[in-house]
């Protein structure tokens, strides 16, 4: 067994392949069972190898890492099949976007190598603290990408992700992880009293967390409300991605959107369009349509929609990429600017040197958006309902909606997820959708188009739902009321206290194994 695991080739492929094989415990696949085996395998395979070298400790984590997101990430280079400029880059973007990633992972098991790691149950907390840690830095750094996080595993269970409303995604994220390592001492210890009671302190846990989740479900069922005096209408069409690059084909998405919506001129409505589903077609263009929009809606009838706004600011043209608020005239009642652009999507980073090389962000046109500066609560203009605007992947950042609770039940998040194809990234995307509801406590609407567009209450619950193949539209007539969460309150500080409840319990685990 040791001479097995001392083959230099091991060390690299076997990492790589537990990484590779935890991807799927995510969505779409979510067979949570895997990061039962795949984490204590890992932490068993850093134990065994971390007094050789630091070098090889970081290898372990890095390559783990690797094949993670080599697996769950390669969709990414979906949006750079659309441009020729972009085609050469395909092979890069695929491995080094990965291997990036996966420096993440090397750092964690680099620094638990300067532990004493053995076969014992501070070590398992030890791991967890400095990989939930280190997932908590990814979320943030260089603007984070907090995609596919361990804890998105249970996203296909709900009664067991309800806690996300006390302790928010990254604290789940640490308890998860150690729940996922816990099997570590049950494979490897000998004691077979000691196996019994891991054994049973996994089920309890599990049955606990379980037990409040289906609880909380069944009573906030109560919370529903009905939806006085108008309704809401998500309009999910299905248009090619290739309109991006098709100019004059906007009369023909416009009437598309138009059937979709069947507008009721006499029932007050709002209606929700997806994210870039007029790509080039700016505010200032749109209104030439207004003809066609003032015979079709009435009075009764709000739009939301998102589409591109330009400003003059201090002599400077901005470009925004906004969610907008109109009436059936066109007029601009409301508008939110895009605050985290997606890089190389919509902003292209070191613009002016990589100009020189031809390239350009993804996406029509050659100019980057700006960034917009503020997110407020903006009003449905029915019954003083309002909601939190969140455009495409703003809806992935934990602990960034950066609202009170008490001022509205609702988010909207609109996108334009066409760039990735049939690919599992759009089921990614929505996981996070679930998680921000449930964390925030707000029903959330999603418009997508080429995407999933949904309706989930402030429990994670998906009410209506058309799948990226499917267009179409979801009537929205009730709502859950619901109170401001825990979360929501104090965010991510809760993250750090728990971090500290771990930190005590190692000092006293160790202090009691000393005696």
């Amino acid at each position: 067994m040791k001479s097995i695991l001392a083959h230099k080739f091991l060390i690299y492929i076997i990492p790589f392949i537990l990484g590779i094989v935890t991807s799927f415990s995510l969505p779409p696949y979510n067979f949570l069972i895997i990061n039962f085996i795949t984490f204590p395998l890992l932490l068993f395979f850093l134990i065994y190898n971390f007094e050789k070298s630091k070098w090889i400790s970081f290898k372990i984590g890095w390559l783990f890492g690797f094949g993670y997101f080599l697996s769950n990430l390669y969709w990414i280079t979906h949006a750079l099949t659309f441009e020729e400029v972009f085609k050469p880059l395909i092979p890069f973007a695929l491995i080094f976007i990965p291997l990036f990633l996966g420096i993440f992972y090397g750092f964690a098991t680099l620094i638990c190598s300067f532990f004493n790691l053995k076969k014992n149950f501070s070590t398992v907390l030890i791991f967890a603290i400095i990989f939930s840690v280190i997932e908590y830095v990814r979320g943030f750094f260089l603007g984070g990408f907090p995609w596919n996080l361990i804890v998105y595993s249970w996203t296909n269970y709900l009664n067991y992700i309800q806690i996300l409303s006390l302790i928010g995604t990254y604290s789940l994220n640490l308890i998860s992880i150690t729940i996922f390592s816990l099997p570590f001492l049950i494979f490897f210890k000998k004691e077979i009293k000691f196996k019994i009671f891991i054994f049973l302190l996994l089920l309890f846990i599990l049955f606990c967390n379980g037990f409040y989740g289906y609880i909380k479900i069944k009573k906030d069922e109560k919370l529903y409300t009905e939806l006085k005096d108008f309704k809401i209408k998500i309009v999910s069409p299905k248009i090619s991605i290739n309109r991006f690059f098709q100019p004059d084909n906007e009369d023909l998405i416009i009437k598309e959107l138009l059937e979709l919506s069947n507008p009721n001129g006499l029932v007050n409505t709002v209606f929700i369009f997806p994210e870039g589903a007029l790509a080039g077609v700016n505010f200032n263009k749109l209104k030439s349509f207004k003809d066609i929009f003032l015979k079709e809606y009435s009075e009764k009838h709000k739009i939301i929609m998102g589409i591109n706004t330009e400003r003059e600011i201090e002599n400077s043209s901005k470009t925004y990429n906004s969610m907008v608020v109109l009436d059936n005239k066109l007029n601009l009642i409301n508008e939110y600017n895009k605050i985290k652009l997606v890089p190389f999507g919509e902003f292209l980073p070191f613009e002016n040197f990589f100009k020189k090389f031809g390239l350009k962000k993804i996406g029509y046109g050659y100019k980057s958006f700006s960034t917009g500066n503020e997110r407020k609560s903006i009003s449905f203009g029915f019954n003083n309902l309002n909601f939190i605007p969140l455009i495409c992947y703003e809806i992935i950042y934990s602990g960034k909606v950066n609202l009170s609770s008490n001022e509205t039940n609702f988010i909207i998040n609109i996108s334009e997820d066409g760039w990735f194809g049939e690919s599992i990234g759009p089921h990614q995307h929505f996981s996070h959708t679930i998680f921000r509801a449930i964390e925030e406590g707000k029903n959330i609407i999603r418009s997508a188009n080429n995407g999933i567009s949904a309706y989930i209450d402030s429990n994670g619950v998906t009410v209506s739902k058309l799948e990226s193949t499917k267009k179409g539209v979801i009537e929205i007539n009730n709502y859950k009321k619901f109170n401001e969460t825990l979360f929501s309150k104090f965010g991510n500080k809760i993250f750090f206290y728990i971090l500290l409840f771990y930190v005590v319990t190692i000092f006293l685990i160790k202090k009691w194994e000393n005696k």
